[in-house]
């Protein structure tokens, strides 16, 4: 705009400063830790839309300040030189936000009203308890003024808690008083296990595919992250037991029911496996099982078949009853227990207030929320099936078909890379989840997952089948050129 004709050697030096703004904004997030591999020359250039030499030329440059370095016939590493302070979120260019952990839940959550949101993991508001919890509002605005002002407990509301135990003797686990505590949130009881079991540096074991937030969080913890293939039934049980023997790692954080992307469900023999194999090198299992009561019959649940000795079982009600109301659960050894209350004091002073925990208790207690329950089972199972058909003529098909819950993983057509369509499908107002945000191994690129509740609305596949023919487009011309 100054009348400054920009140099084909300038244009060159600032593509290769875009290519190193892009690795230290990764490195700066921790999406990229000291001792990963970072991405191959020829796929990096192709996810920046540059030339190879433009990669080389970025790499040698941050070896040069000693961020990285090169390693004969393998690639190149972060060295952990010089890294600086940690930052969670990405530079805004969309060539790293779309496979960026944190990209579905930014998108999702600052989408403007009216967005289309298949990628995002909850239901409608018009598919939760409205009126169960209008009532249980009006009860608290008539209840003893402390609910309404007071700190909650150090472990939470009692009432609420009694309810929980009830519900985990019913799934077969029989779980005291002594070994289960209230948190702010799911997510909140994720990181005070990992506040109170790791240190940077620790090995922690995903599947992969996995929920994306594991590995946000476990980012922001500075673990080293290692995964295993997870298949219909479970973790591929043959490199599950080769990786926790080789690399002992500290922890293995799963969903052992409805699994987040998949669906799949544990099964018997692997739950056997996963446990023996926990015992034998001395691993902590963190079992999150938020999509519970999505299921129509219970699968294998390894904090049932462990008792709580190396297992620790977390959940929340977000996904059934209110993502608003913010409540989590930690059931574990009651020494953990003792030892989480006062990390969770330290850091929040106290559990969950009373508004939140009296209210879900409320709603817990009534007859209303076994329905509501019985009434997703129904609309669930039926959404599935209509967005699987609707997604069949796109050559999107479902990985397996889950026996409940709200999620499709499925797998599109060879030529559709599932990152690009999502970055051209949010220029459009639809949020997508594509597959290599659950992927560590970056190995989930022609996958994508659907949550159905947020896909009937026909302008869904609508969008995504423009959007997919923008891409074929693309790259057809590319191709010619």
């Amino acid at each position: 705009m100054d009348g400054h004709t920009i140099s084909k050697d300038e244009d060159g030096a600032t593509r290769t400063a875009v290519v190193m703004a892009a690795i230290r904004s990764r490195l700066a997030a921790r999406t990229l830790a000291p001792g990963d591999r970072l991405p191959s020359i020829r796929r990096f250039a192709a996810t920046m839309k540059v030339s190879p030499s433009t990669v080389v030329e970025a790499y040698d440059r941050l070896a040069a300040e000693g961020l990285i370095r090169a390693r004969q016939g393998s690639g190149f590493y972060v060295t952990g030189g010089g890294l600086p302070p940690l930052a969670l979120t990405q530079a805004a260019s969309p060539q790293e936000l779309v496979v960026d952990p944190f990209w579905v839940s930014r998108q999702s959550l600052d989408a403007e009203p009216g967005a289309l949101k298949p990628g995002c993991g909850w239901l409608p508001a018009d598919w939760m308890p409205d009126e169960a919890l209008r009532r249980g509002f009006r009860a608290l605005a008539r209840a003893d003024g402390a609910i309404l002002t007071d700190y909650g407990g150090t472990r939470g509301a009692s009432v609420l808690r009694r309810l929980l135990l009830g519900r985990f003797a019913e799934a077969g686990l029989a779980v005291s008083a002594e070994q289960l505590t209230l948190t702010g949130s799911g997510t909140q009881a994720l990181d005070l296990i990992c506040r109170f079991l790791l240190r940077p540096g620790d090995a922690v074991l995903v599947d992969d595919p996995c929920y994306f937030n594991f590995q946000a969080l476990l980012r922001a913890h500075q673990v080293r992250i290692l995964s295993v293939p997870y298949t219909p039934s479970g973790p591929d049980i043959a490199a599950f037991e080769a990786v926790v023997a080789a690399e002992r790692p500290r922890l293995y954080l799963t969903n052992s029911g409805l699994h987040n992307p998949t669906g799949a469900s544990l099964s018997p023999q692997a739950a056997y496996r996963v446990l023996s194999a926990a015992t034998a090198n001395d691993m902590i299992i963190v079992e999150d099982d938020i999509f519970a009561d999505f299921e129509p019959e219970p699968s294998a649940r390894l904090a049932a078949l462990d008792g709580l000795e190396r297992v620790i079982r977390i959940g929340s009600f977000s996904k059934t009853l209110s993502a608003a109301v913010r409540c989590g659960y930690i059931a574990a050894r009651a020494d953990w227990i003792d030892g989480l209350v006062d990390l969770q004091v330290a850091t929040s002073f106290g559990g969950p207030g009373p508004v939140s925990t009296e209210l879900l208790a409320g709603v817990l207690a009534g007859g209303s929320y076994r329905k509501h329950m019985e009434e997703l089972h129904r609309r669930l199972a039926q959404a599935r099936r209509e967005v699987a058909a609707r997604l069949e003529p796109l050559g999107i098909r479902p990985w397996l078909m889950p026996r409940g819950g709200f999620y499709l993983w499925c797998r599109l057509p060879e030529d559709v890379d599932s990152a690009e369509l999502a970055r051209l499908a949010v220029m459009q107002g639809v949020v997508l989840a594509p597959g290599n945000v659950f992927s560590v191994a970056q190995m989930a690129g022609n996958f994508m997952r659907f949550n159905v509740a947020q896909s009937r609305d026909p302008r869904v596949i609508e969008e995504l089948g423009q959007a997919m023919a923008a891409m074929r487009q693309q790259g057809g011309a590319a191709a010619h050129d």
